[in-house]
């Protein structure tokens, strides 16, 4: 089978990181006779640097004719003095509304051999943390209307949802929970956003096509301390767009590292977009310290949207046989210590 994958290499750790994943890719390939043809194109500042604008056209375009989007990070203090609507983050802003990219896929979950990375006491941890946030992309505060008033003293940002844009999001969480554990909390802050109201009503009619699927509500700020109390709670968190960003963070420290959680952003368009959670790390760039097992993990997700199950499967299992034997990046913790190239190279050899 062949499949073409645009990579989106990035700023700062960006390049290492998906370097690794190709890797994995590739050896993925080969394990199971496929050809993946990777067509590297530019995006956020490096885009600013070549082309002037953070997501130039032919990437787009690229992305689209593509059967998937491997990103690594955006951004750094290098463009801080670009203007703000064409700053690195625009880029990334800008592809996911070119592809229609509105669902946002982040799971965090907990390897026992990484246990004491975790801030949580062990006494929280035994009860497990499998937490799927859906996080709704390309609507809400960062896309609502903005500006400037009284000679740039006061500044706005609108938060705004339609009916469709919510339900669209809640069936797609609602469907996940139908293959987890069968549980949706939404997360608003309905006793003051009339937003959230909107969310709260939508979201309750959609459940209604969802019987054998239980749902609860809480306001974000309780969801977030909840989070930390006691995450075995939660199966599956559908947030809007900024709460979910801020949640999936913090569900990410919960599992002892920003640099193991992946996420997907999927749509309209075939191709999804695959990514770590975290941002570019310029400060520790072309060290060769970054962890990519996020993007590897992200890989994997993008291997699942392709129908390669078993091939997704694959990539997992190597994930947690490299973290069993004892390897770590400096970000896990105690172990064997590598770095960003080695953790990839003994990913890929994993796989078999």
């Amino acid at each position: 089978m062949e499949k073409r994958i645009v990579v989106l290499a990035g700023d700062g750790i960006g390049p290492e990181i998906t370097s690794a994943a190709v890797e994995v890719l590739k050896k993925t390939a080969v394990k199971f006779g496929h050809k993946f043809d990777f067509d590297y194109r530019y995006m956020g500042g490096c885009a600013i640097d070549k082309f002037g604008v953070p997501l130039p056209e032919e990437t787009v375009a690229a992305c689209k004719a593509s059967d998937g989007v491997l990103l690594g990070a955006v951004g750094g203090p290098k463009w801080d003095s670009q203007p703000a609507e064409n700053r690195p983050e625009k880029g990334l802003l800008g592809i996911r509304s070119a592809l229609g990219l509105y669902a946002n896929l982040r799971p965090a979950v907990i390897y026992p051999e990484l246990s004491d990375a975790s801030p949580l006491k062990p006494s929280v941890l035994e009860k497990g943390v499998d937490v799927m946030v859906v996080r709704e992309l390309i609507g809400g505060i960062y896309f609502g209307r903005r500006g400037l008033e009284d000679d740039g003293k006061t500044a706005y940002d609108t938060e705004i949802y339609s009916e469709s844009e919510v339900r669209r999001i809640a069936k797609v969480a609602f469907d996940l929970a139908m293959t987890r554990r069968k549980k949706v909390t939404s997360v608003d802050k309905a006793n003051v956003l009339l937003s959230s109201r909107l969310w709260r009503r939508v979201v309750e009619e959609v459940a209604k096509d969802y019987p054998e699927v239980a749902l609860n509500h809480l306001y974000v700020d309780n969801a977030a301390m909840q989070l930390v109390k006691d995450p075995s709670q939660f199966d599956v968190l559908l947030c809007p767009n900024m709460f979910g960003d801020i949640l999936s963070d913090e569900a990410s420290q919960i599992t002892g590292s920003i640099g193991l959680l992946p996420s997907s952003s999927l749509g309209t368009c075939r191709a999804g977009l695959f990514e770590p959670i975290h941002g570019s790390a310029p400060d520790i760039a072309g060290q060769d310290i970054a962890n990519p097992i996020a993007t590897v993990l992200a890989a994997a997700m993008m291997l699942d949207n392709m129908n390669l199950h078993e091939e997704a499967r694959a990539i997992e299992k190597a994930v947690g046989k490299t973290i069993a034997d004892g390897w770590r990046t400096p970000d896990m913790g105690e172990g064997k210590r590598v770095g960003c190239k080695e953790m990839g190279r003994i990913i890929a050899k994993n796989i078999g």
